[in-house]
This record gives C-alpha cells, structure tokens and sequence, in this order.
C-alpha cells in the first residue's frame, strides 16, 4: 500500500454502512491498521448496530444515532503519530456493523421422509417444506457466538445450521401434537405457531429470534398417497358390490355392441363368460351388501330376496339372485334340465320345472 493509500485511510473521519446487498448479516467497517482518530464521525442507521472492539473483546455497542467518537481509551500510537500535522489521540480498534433488519423468504424442508406414529394409519412417513423469517436480537452474542471475526457474514453461511434445527424442531412438534395425518392441511397455522415455539430458545442461544414460520405442505410418499386415492375411490363408490355388477353389466353391453355384424357365436360366448363373471363378482361382495355394518349397503331387500343355487360340474354354485340366474339362462350356462336348489324348496329340481325360471317362453306354435 502505497503512502497515499495510507494518508487516505487516515484523513476518512466517517464510519458508516449502506448495505446495498439483502442477506449481509454481519460487515466490518475496512480501516488501514483498524486506527480510528478522535473526532470522527459514526452513523448508525434504523436496523443497524455498530459493535467496536479493542484487542479482541467488546468494547462498545452504538444503536441508531450519529456519534461524534471522543474517548480516550487505549491511546496507541499510529504510523503517522510523528507527522507534524498528526491526529489527537488516535486509538485502534476493530468496527463491526451487524444487521438487526428481519430476514425473510428463508426456505425449510425435510431432505428424506421423516417416520412418524398415526392414529388412523400407524407408522407413516412424511415430507414438509416452507419457510420463516429471523433478525438479530442480541448482537453481541450473535457476534460472539457465530459471526466471530468473519468481515462479511451472510444469510448463507448460517441458513445451513438454521434449516436443520427448524427441520428437527418442527418434526418433533408434528409427531407430538397428534394431529391425524388426514386433518393437518387444515392445522398448517396451528402447526406454525406449535413449531415457533418449539425452536425459539435454540434461536436465542445463536442471539437470533424467529419471528415466525410458515408451513407450506405436509406431504405423504408418493406410493402412500396413491393408496389413500384408491381409498377415497372406494369410498365414494360405496356399494362394491352393486358396483362390480354394474361395470359388469356395462362390459357384457360393450361387447355385445361390438360383436354386431361380426361372429354371433363368439359374442354369445362373449355374454355367457360376462354374466358369469357378474355374478362370481356378485358373491364375492355379497357380505358386503347385506352387511348392515358396511356403509352404503341399504339396498331393497326385495330386489335381491330370491337366492338359487345351481348344479355345476357336480357341485353347488351359488347363492345366485334370481336376476343373475335368470342371465345365466339367456346365456345357456344354465338350461332346462340343470339342477337348481333355493330355500324352501325341498329337494333340487330341473330348472325347467320351476316356474319363475321358465315361465318366459312362449307356447309351442300349432
């Protein structure tokens, strides 16, 4: 550094900050060998402090003001103490500006899904991300405790250290409140507010306050969350039974429109294996129907009162309704001489003998 360079660092006689960036936590005033002369002029603005210190300790703390700087400690000589036009008791220290403005849009989230206990669903794995916003509230320990003699400390070189402790905190807090994993979109405030709470006396060791912090989503892994659509399907469905029977329905219908003008033989066969599979699918779900403790099962007694069971391949298949009995007949999986059985009757009978089996057909004609 040349002599100029020198006399300049001298003559400046106005310490102050304009901090033209928005994530500078901590600056250092640069000043040649840290010499300040008496009389200088310090500017503290809003939502700053000016921390000096001598020999590696805290000397002073100036708040918002404009200060014309007269103490008399620790008088040291400079390298131009002997000029003939020297400076009044120059003394040496080191100036700190740190910034007590609020830091905002800090963003937070979980790197890997966090296993918690539910209620409803038992052990479960979640994800969550949002945000918060801190300022300095003690910046002497903050300059103790992290800063330390850095010359430009930022937002990035603590964001690190705050995510993690938010993360940890704000999990803790989430498995403790037991909220049910189904109702915590609708508690993302009470969250927030619970996980503030939670991580403000870590806060305040770093000298720091969290002013508040925002939770944005809670999320479930992408295969959970699948499974919990399958079952909102389901239960918007309600009756599966009388659901399958319907799409079977539909699919005996489709294949019916699609064999027209094409193998008659093949869409009979087509219809036959479709009320088949209607009705196994209506056994399959039949507890459900009539089970009066499975939602959406009100069905008319009436509709489904009749119940046959059938001779097939030498053992009885059923219970069947009388509608899909009824199908199974247009489609000759059932014909006049197969054995059927219901309730009351007595003993099997050929299906041609019982009435509301066959009594559709027409008299043979003359």
């Amino acid at each position: 550094m040349g002599l100029f360079s020198k006399l300049l660092g001298e003559f400046i006689d106005v310490i102050e900050w304009v901090d033209p960036s928005q994530d500078t936590l901590v600056w250092k005033f640069p000043r040649n060998d840290n010499a300040i002369k008496m009389g200088a002029k310090l500017t503290v603005r809003e939502s700053q402090v000016a921390i000096f210190m001598n020999e590696g300790r805290i000397a002073d703390v100036f708040t918002p003001g404009m200060y014309e700087l007269s103490t008399q400690n620790i008088p040291i000589m400079t390298t131009l103490m002997s000029w003939k036009y020297g400076f009044n008791s120059p003394f040496q220290a080191d100036v700190y500006f740190v910034s007590m403005r609020l830091f905002v849009n800090q963003k937070w989230g979980t790197k890997n899904p966090v296993m918690v206990r539910d209620a409803e669903f038992g052990p479960i794995r979640l994800r969550a991300f949002g945000s918060f916003t801190f300022k300095v509230l003690d910046a002497k320990t903050f300059l103790t405790q992290i800063a330390a003699t850095n010359p430009n400390f930022s937002t990035e070189d603590i964001n690190e250290q705050l995510r993690n402790t938010v993360v940890s905190r704000a999990m803790d807090t989430v498995a403790e409140s037991k909220i049910p994993v189904l109702d915590l979109a609708a508690n993302y405030n009470e969250m927030g507010l619970l996980i503030t709470q939670s991580i403000q006396p870590d806060f305040a060791e770093l000298g720091l306050n969290l002013n508040k912090l925002l939770v944005e989503n809670v999320s479930l892994p992408p295969e959970v969350e699948q499974a919990l659509d399958k079952r909102s399907q389901m239960g918007i469905i309600g009756n599966l039974g009388a659901y399958a029977q319907f799409q079977a329905a539909n699919a005996i219908e489709k294949s019916a429109e699609n064999s027209i003008g094409g193998n008659l033989g093949a869409a009979g066969m087509g219809l036959g294996v479709g009320a088949a599979m209607m009705g196994q699918v209506g056994n399959i779900f039949q507890q459900n129907q009539f089970d009066p403790n499975v939602k959406g099962t009100d069905i008319p007694p009436s509709l489904n009162a009749v119940e046959y069971h059938y001779a097939k391949e030498g053992k009885a298949d059923g219970p069947h309704s009388l509608a899909a009995i009824k199908t199974l007949i247009a489609s000759n999986v059932i014909n006049k001489e197969t054995q059927v059985w219901k309730k009351g009757m007595a003993a099997w009978a050929p299906a041609g003998a019982v009435t509301e089996l066959f009594d559709h057909e027409p008299p043979p004609l003359a």
